[in-house]
């Protein structure tokens, strides 16, 4: 496994800036080609004065990187290029707009409607009976802390569609659950249970018309309650 090239050029990073920039340098260095999948990374102080940042302003510019599965951490032995990177093209952009949340959920219903229109034409009984439990156990929730089942939901959606490359697109985009996750401001677990169950039932028909104006309905639901009080801070 490479090292990290300790002569490769590295801009600096203002002061006045946020760890977004950091973000964008090591993306830079992994798409020019100057880090490679597998390359370890320096050490936290070595990248501190490399770059010119705080320490926090690194850890938060890492911890978005390793959310999008861009670099991973081993445990007393360092941080690495994730070494299956190729395998996930959207974690790169991902990595570059982690900020622009309106663009990610965009994104995430372009690909979620055309995923749920195959999905309609490919989901088995036993897909289907996974889907249901999952409205179930939402259901069945006595608080508004949900936010697992319905990444679930929305990912067994993706594997039925049974399209390994797209799948891969819409793992990356559902890591970004949580981001969205922390934007709502008011949750509502029924009106999320109708939404669910109106999907589930159009693709237990196979009508993949009605699988895509129910999957629209409940993302642009999503999309304006999240852009409503979002600020881009």
């Amino acid at each position: 496994m490479d090292e990290f090239k300790h002569d490769v050029v590295v801009k600096s990073v203002h002061r006045n800036t946020l760890s977004k920039q950091v973000v964008e340098r090591i993306v830079q260095l992994l798409t020019s080609g100057q880090l490679k999948p597998g390359d370890k990374l320096p050490s936290e102080m070595e990248l501190m004065e490399m770059l010119e940042v705080s320490r926090p302003v690194l850890r938060e510019a890492l911890s978005s990187l390793e959310t999008l599965e861009v670099i991973k951490r081993k445990t007393r032995d360092g941080t690495y290029i994730n070494d299956k990177i190729g395998s996930k093209p959207f974690s790169v952009m991902l990595a570059l707009s982690v900020d622009n949340l309106p663009a990610i959920i965009e994104a995430r219903m372009a690909l979620e409607l055309g995923l749920v229109t195959m999905a309609a034409e490919k989901i088995t009984d036993e897909q289907l009976a996974k889907l249901k439990k999952t409205i179930e156990d939402l259901a069945n929730r006595t608080d508004n802390d949900y936010g697992d089942i319905d990444k679930q939901f929305h990912h067994l959606i993706a594997i039925s569609a049974n399209n390994p490359v797209v799948e891969g697109m819409i793992d990356s985009l559902i890591i970004t659950h949580d981001k969205v996750n922390s934007q709502i401001k008011m949750r509502e677990r029924e009106l999320t249970v109708q939404h669910h169950t109106a999907i589930y039932e159009a693709l237990a028909k196979r009508d993949p018309q009605e699988a895509f104006t129910q999957m629209y309905h409940h993302l642009s639901y999503v999309r304006d309650k999240v852009l409503k009080y979002y600020t881009n801070e």
